[in-house]
């Protein structure tokens, strides 16, 4: 190291970085294209002085010693700069002559990182595999139902009910008390979970907005797909596609002035609302949209000043409890919309959620209940809110299930899980595993950003950068330098090739139990797991 630069207890090399930058000097040509796309500045151009000997002929004269100059890359070693692993600077080289290299070491990077009081913030999530979902095997094999063993011809018609579902008996009392009914939507069972307009993209949102119209109107797939907190562009609102969205009103409120200004003049009622009490992978802490995510466009249908962070409160600062958030919330969302909308909270996975569904049950207003598990995706949140807090999203809907059995309710109000299901890449089989848990339906998000835009975070710590809106691939920043990289199109493809590939895997675990006309929910039978303590705690098979 040059000695103009002070060493100080943070000072770091290369070598202490966990990527490091690989660059071959015979092959670059130094056009430059590496430094302008790299999302963090962790290279920059260089110039380095090169000591050369020049040796006489003859050895007439003493050897000479002149020094050289020479442009190249130099990696930088400030930790708000440091290198992602993301490996965008050897996309775009023409000679291949860069690319991000994993250290040898242990990663010191994370003794230097907090500054200022800061702890550190990452996005992405845990991708290791051997989760207890990816464990469960599906044991039963009808030999007898020959048409339904076979997924290729049969006719299937895989759909959930989101809404509440009370009894004929009930129904009838109820419309003679108060006039209507519970509104129930019949739905595709895998669902697109809260990403905001804000967290994600201008691109990356209308992808996957394409993606879900194209669904529906074209292949007959009623897919639905949540808004997130933050609401949504005005014309999606006035237009007909609304009723393919789970319009998500959060602690924050944010965006709500939007929704309430437009409902003279929506088109279609939304599929449902979902209001967000927490979230899996920050159970007990709210959102953060950092200022640099805070453009015009999203302060102006957020209702707040641009270039401002916007933390979400742990809770909704109006409820002190699940009853009266059951008595006001959900109540008034059922109002705004004359009682013609499931409405249903969200919330985290907790030691807490049976005492959240009992209140639900004793209220008829209530559309279901979505629990989100410990391994659900975020970009806002915190590694130490990750890695040790939250609860297993199957043991939750397993109780939340038997809980509803016990009081007889299991058909009447809707479980909706989230959090860890693909997140080794075995979506159909992890979703199917949860609904015959008792899930009446799934949701997912990270796996939509991975199948469907790329996104290169791991648990290796490559990328993880969604929290600062300087993702490489621009799905989650909203630079439009970034996020014009990203094509709607391709992505709403993307999209459609996932929930078709998803249909026929599904189709493949359901045929052979014998289910041809509806969703396996709560068929625990058909399930076993070679672990006696997981089989005992969830009620299934103990199989080796």
């Amino acid at each position: 190291m040059p000695s103009n630069i002070p060493i100080t207890p943070s000072t770091l090399s290369v070598k202490d970085l966990p990527w490091q930058i690989d660059w071959n000097k015979g092959k670059c040509t130094l056009c430059g294209q590496c430094t302008a796309v790299c999302p963090v500045q962790a290279i920059e151009l260089g110039v380095f002085r090169k000591r050369c000997i020049n040796l006489s002929p003859g050895f007439a004269t003493p050897p000479e010693n002149t020094m050289q100059l020479y442009y190249g890359i130099r990696q930088k070693t400030d930790t708000a700069y440091s290198c992602v692993g993301c490996a965008v600077c050897n996309l775009v080289c023409p000679n291949g002559a860069i690319s991000p290299c994993r250290s040898d070491e242990t990663d010191k990077l994370v003794f230097h990182r907090d500054r200022g009081g800061l702890p550190r913030s990452r996005g992405g999530r845990r991708n290791v595999p051997g989760t207890v979902l990816d464990q469960i095997k599906f044991i039963r094999i009808s030999m007898l139902t020959d048409p339904a063993l076979d997924a290729g011809r049969h006719e299937f018609e895989i759909r959930t009910l989101l809404g509440r579902v009370l009894p004929p008996e009930e129904n009838l009392k109820f419309i003679r008390q108060n006039g209507w009914i519970p509104p129930v939507r019949e739905i595709y069972p895998l669902m697109i979970g809260g990403m905001s307009f804000g967290a994600l993209s201008p691109n990356m949102w209308e992808g996957i907005q394409l993606g879900v119209a194209y669904l529906n109107e074209e292949l007959g797939m009623p897919v639905r797909v949540c808004t997130g907190e933050g609401g949504c562009p005005p014309r999606l609102l006035r237009s007909r596609f609304l009723k393919y969205v789970i319009l998500q009103i959060a602690s924050g409120y944010f965006g709500w002035d939007e929704i309430i200004h437009a409902l003279p003049e929506m088109k279609e009622d939304p599929c449902a609302i979902e209001i967000k009490y927490g979230q899996g992978a920050k159970p007990g802490d709210g959102g953060l949209l950092m200022w640099y995510k805070v453009n015009r466009l999203i302060a102006a249908i957020r209702g707040v000043p641009a270039g401002v962070s916007l933390p979400s409160p742990p809770t909704h600062q109006t409820q002190y409890s699940i009853e009266e958030s059951v008595a006001k919330m959900i109540q008034s969302m059922s109002m705004a919309w004359g009682f013609r909308v499931p409405v249903y909270p969200k919330i985290s996975g907790t030691s807490t959620a049976l005492a959240v569904l009992n209140n639900l049950t004793r209220n008829p207003f209530a559309g279901g209940l979505g629990i989100d598990g410990e391994d659900g995706g975020t970009g806002a949140a915190y590694n130490v809110s990750m890695n040790h807090m939250g609860y297993p999203i199957a043991s939750n809907i397993r109780d939340a299930y038997l809980g509803l059995v016990t009081a007889g309710m299991q058909n009447e109000i809707p479980l909706i899980a989230g959090g860890g299901i693909g997140k080794s890449g075995n979506i159909a089989a992890n979703a199917a595993a949860l609904i015959m848990l008792g899930a009446s339906g799934i949701q997912i998000g990270k796996y939509i950003m991975q199948a469907a835009a790329g996104c290169l975070g791991s648990e290796t710590d490559r990328c993880n950068i969604c929290n600062i809106g300087r993702c490489p691939k621009g799905i989650t920043s909203q630079d439009p330098r970034l996020y014009r990289r990203l094509d709607p199109q391709q992505v709403a493809q993307r999209v459609v090739d996932v929930f078709l590939a998803f249909d026929m895997e599904l189709k493949k675990i359901i045929a052979p139990l014998g289910r041809s006309t509806s969703l396996p929910i709560g068929m625990s039978d058909a399930l076993g797991i070679n672990d006696y303590h997981i089989s005992k705690r969830l009620s299934i098979n103990y199989v080796v």
